[in-house]
């Protein structure tokens, strides 16, 4: 029995090292977000046209109760400046405890939609229209601070923001323009500074640097009103007046921006950590709940905030007790010291949104779209946001995302040409189809093949990832009227196919990988003895390589044609089931391949160098310092070797010489080999029992060979039966899993190669 982990805590001292572990790890954490979510409270609820108060409500109730009831434990919920602009315009349409009474209904909805287990159904919204809707939300922002900035009043649209800029900037505040290039230039220098004094948020210095130089010598700047205290705004909620539909318009665009974003940001954190990974539908609870607090005590959307949750990972915190207590001192703060945040100039906050507002226009996601062909999309959702307002904006870039899905589907990249003549002298006409091929897009296929000149011979390559029954039947219905006509049709296919079902009843739709360079020849084009024409499958795989793999390789071998670095000497059989490449994943220059018949290596002395001569160049000539052997299952040479030792027989001629190498690994394991005994353990044939035990031998044999050199010898053993990939360890062999493949190191039991 093996000892408990000990780094494992018993179940009594649990609690205890729980306490000891929040007091060192998620109460700093919980102090370095707080400073971070205060400024930014503040200004996002300037920005929303809503009570300063309300940013600070709005951060405790997300802190905490999401804190305590989300399933992201490591995400810090708040305020948002993704729906600033949804909020102004909520306000200048219900007003502000008309908003409230909305963020209420908005958090009961999510509760709904995460007690239903919908929540994972909120990030199928087109990533590309997302990244738009905050860009927008973003460049909106910036806008309407650069009024505050001037020293005038953010206007409720963009195109009025615009006009209020050149108005402002022919007759500025100074001191308030002093104020947010003071906040500006203070984050961008910030990042460039050491590491030590990084360490104290740049958002709360900045805000609080100008607060201080404001107080001397910038009067003129005008400065944040709260209107009483905070327990004055608790509770200012009132039902909306006006039509259901806008009410629930309103409603519904909360929730679902306010979901998407603490999704989208909830998965961005499991990224960041190697803890436990967020429960989406619990989190939409959580921010339900958080939601519904926030607006019933007058306070803002609450959303899972990226800004703040990346800040809480790099802070060191470790569970949901760091997002709970920074809600907790901010709660603290907005009771105690309020006076302070009415010292604080508009424009700083202003010069806050600013930088923050930039942030949200990422240039990575602008690229992302231009490499998936989405950058109208961007562009279109963009336009619609800033010039009508966010629901119709986000509305059309949805539209065009669907637009697109349907083109794609319809749209096929069809190649005809003619490529020389057949061998009975017909002209040979080669037709290419690469994409998704459904009933909408045949038409357009069979228009191009009608214009075939009639009777000859055509090669119809189906390169599709998808062929639906319907355009399948239009295929077959033109196959036939052409070869009424005298003409001949060979179809060839990305998708697998039973080797026995007539042509046309093969199932042509393609698996998620690109199959020409994975997949068997039986995979992609018909191999068998009744075949129509005189073309060999290797024939057919050389053209194909010619085709489609020549020219993307061909940098790749121009990088290699002076001199080759391999990593590794593969030592493997010669089944032909067995492929090193794709096993390993590698590609040429990556390995050196030496294939006998059961992996087998001549004994240490013998004559036969055909093992040794390709070892002793790989370590010696070309510095490789990683030696595979790789076994398999199944094995035809071991399992030729075995019934041989059975029956007593001598092997005779070439095969049978080469198969007295495998006497030492059938001897070590009829003596009972750790390694065969594990294998018998976990059920495995007499053969793969051998195989197994095969490996270790060869090892030990390479070991010997190899004597003195820093070389790493390590065991494989491929399952044909599965294709499980197995790795020797000291008592057996181990499946490779996805979580054992990061510590591949520890796991391969390489070795330097040592003398016997």
């Amino acid at each position: 029995m093996s000892s408990p982990n000990p780094t494992l805590p018993s179940s009594r001292s649990r609690p205890l090292d729980q306490v000891r572990q929040s007091i060192r790890f998620d109460v700093p954490a919980s102090l370095v977000v707080f400073l971070v979510a205060v400024p930014l409270s503040l200004g996002i609820a300037v920005a929303s046209g809503a009570p300063v108060a309300a940013g600070l409500i709005a951060a405790a109730a997300g802190g905490i109760v999401a804190g305590l009831f989300g399933g992201a434990p490591l995400q810090v919920s708040g305020p948002a400046a993704g729906l600033t602009v949804v909020v102004a315009e909520t306000v200048a349409e219900f007003g502000w405890e008309a908003t409230c009474a909305i963020t209420l209904m908005a958090g009961l909805l999510q509760i709904v939609l995460g007690a239903t287990r919908l929540g994972r159904y909120a990030l199928a919204i087109s990533p590309t229209v997302v990244s738009a809707m905050l860009a927008a939300i973003g460049i909106s922002i910036v806008l309407g601070q650069l009024n505050v900035a001037l020293g005038g009043r953010s206007q409720a649209s963009a195109i009025e923001n615009l006009e209020h800029i050149v108005v402002n900037a022919q007759q500025p505040n100074i001191h308030a323009v002093l104020a947010g290039l003071g906040v500006i230039g203070i984050l961008l220098v910030w990042p460039r500074l050491p590491q030590r004094v990084r360490a104290v948020p740049g958002q709360l210095v900045a805000i609080v640097a100008i607060t201080l130089l404001a107080a001397a010598w910038l009067p003129g700047a005008e400065r944040v009103h709260l209107g009483g205290d905070l327990l004055d705004e608790i509770g200012s909620v009132a039902l909306p007046e006006g039509t259901p539909l806008a009410v629930a318009g309103a409603v519904l665009t909360v929730a679902l921006i306010a979901s998407v974003e603490s999704l989208l940001s909830a998965v961005a954190v499991d990224k960041l950590h190697g803890g436990p990974r967020s429960n989406l539908n619990r989190e939409l609870v959580g921010q339900g709940l958080a939601n519904t607090v926030s607006g019933g005590l007058g306070g803002l959307p609450v959303t899972g905030v990226i800004v703040r949750s990346s800040t809480n990972v790099a802070a060191g915190a470790r569970t949901r007790v760091s997002a709970i207590l920074h809600g907790v001192w901010v709660l603290l703060f907005a009771l105690v010291l309020v006076g302070l945040v009415e010292q604080i100039p508009l424009a700083a906050l202003a010069g806050l949104l600013i930088m923050m507002g930039t942030g949200l226009v990422r240039p990575a996601d602008i690229s992302q779209a231009h490499a998936r062909g989405e950058l109208w999309i961007y562009g279109l959702t963009i336009t619609g946001v800033l010039a009508l307002n966010l629901i119709e904006g986000v509305l059309i870039g949805l539209v065009a995302a669907l637009v697109l899905v349907l083109w794609r589907l319809v749209h096929v990249r069809i190649d005809v040409r003619l490529a020389g003549r057949a061998t009975d002298g017909r002209e040979k006409w080669l037709v290419e189809v690469h994409g998704s091929l459904s009933f909408l897009a045949t038409p357009t296929l069979v228009s191009r093949l009608d214009a075939i000149p009639e009777g000859q011979l055509v090669e119809l390559d189906l390169l599709v990832d998808y062929l639906d029954p319907a355009g399948r039947d239009q295929l077959d219905h033109w196959r036939a009227r052409y070869e009424a006509g005298g003409g001949t049709v060979l179809v060839e296919h990305s998708g697998p196919h039973g080797v026995e079902a007539p042509r046309q009843e093969r199932a042509l739709k393609a698996p998620p990988i690109s199959p020409r360079g994975l997949l068997p020849w039986g995979a992609w084009q018909d191999v068998r003895a009744d075949r129509g024409d005189r073309h060999h499958p290797l024939a057919l795989g050389v053209r194909e390589y010619h085709r489609r793999h020549a020219a993307p390789l061909r940098p790749v071998y121009e990088g290699l044609a002076d001199g080759q670095e391999p990593h590794a000497v593969f030592l493997t059989c010669v089944d032909s089931r067995v492929v090193p490449n794709l096993i390993t994943s590698s590609g040429p220059g990556d390995l050196l391949t030496v294939r006998t018949m059961g992996n087998l290596v001549p004994e240490p002395g013998s004559t036969d160098s055909s093992v040794a001569a390709p070892m002793l160049f790989g370590v010696d000539d070309l510095g490789i310092n990683t030696v595979v052997v790789c076994g398999h299952s199944r094995c035809g040479a071991i399992t030729s070797a075995l019934e041989t030792t059975r029956a007593g027989t001598v092997p005779t001629g070439p095969v049978g010489d080469w198969l007295r190498h495998a006497a030492p690994a059938i001897q070590e394991w009829q003596a009972g080999h750790p390694v065969g005994l594990a294998a018998a353990a976990a059920g495995r044939s007499e053969v793969d029992q051998v195989s197994q035990v095969n490996v270790a031998v060869m090892i030990d044999r390479l070991g010997e060979l190899l004597a003195g050199r820093d070389v790493r010898l390590v065991g494989l053993f491929l399952d044909i039966s599965d294709g499980t990939l197995q790795i020797l360890r000291a008592d057996g062999f181990t499946t490779l899993t996805d979580a054992e493949t990061d510590e591949l190191a520890h796991l391969m039991e390489a070795r330097p190669a040592e003398p016997a």
